[in-house]
């Protein structure tokens, strides 16, 4: 339990459409500056706020986060959101694995963050867990309205993000799947199975 009176759980939420190198590292980088005693990676079955691919299966996204995260102690890899179906709100993911005994921490990134007010229940969502954010990318510009928005929330509603330490690693899934449909080999930016689960289905072609 590391200490503390309640257990420590981490959500990461997204659409994994692949999971890549720059995902893992800041789900590592979550449980260890948060301490947390487990980190649920969460896999959506319909994102509210982006399309996703018509040929998507959110099966074979959460198979390949299972391959992603399968040497790391802790991690879960959950089908909640896609066992629920419809458009996955980060609510009612929150209210299902509430518990009395247990603090959750939610991961943005800095999308996220400048979005966070538009979200469904968001207010609702900054009373149920504590919200951490990662810098995607190394843009001043973009830092500077990350901190801007931050204090804003902080003004409104109390609620300060904390902020996980560590280097962007600037990879999207979209430049991954580029890559495959071009050809190009993906297998510096995405985990040894994941590469070889997206060749053997032939995903992304």
């Amino acid at each position: 339990m590391n200490g503390f009176d309640h257990t420590r759980v981490g959500i990461y939420g997204g659409t994994f459409a692949p999971i890549h190198n720059g995902h893992v590292k800041a789900a590592k980088a979550f449980m260890e500056q948060m301490k947390l005693d487990y980190l649920f990676i969460i896999p959506t079955y319909l994102p509210p706020h982006k399309q996703i691919d018509e040929s998507d299966s959110p099966l074979y996204r959460l198979r390949m986060c299972e391959l992603a995260f399968e040497d790391v102690d802790g991690v879960v890899i959950s089908d909640c959101e896609i066992l629920r179906g419809g458009k996955s709100y980060t609510y009612d993911t929150l209210k299902e694995l509430q518990r009395p005994d247990t603090r959750l921490f939610l991961m943005c990134g800095t999308d996220m963050v400048l979005t966070f007010d538009t979200w469904y229940r968001f207010e609702d969502i900054l009373k149920m867990c504590y919200p951490v954010y990662v810098r995607r990318e190394n843009d001043a510009l973009i830092g500077n309205r990350v901190v801007a928005k931050i204090g804003e929330y902080y003004q409104k509603y109390g609620v300060m993000f904390r902020k996980i330490i560590t280097e962007p690693i600037e990879i999207s899934s979209t430049q991954i799947r580029n890559a495959v449909k071009q050809g190009r080999d993906i297998s510096g930016l995405v985990p040894e199975g994941v590469a070889k689960f997206i060749a053997e289905n032939g995903l992304y072609k």
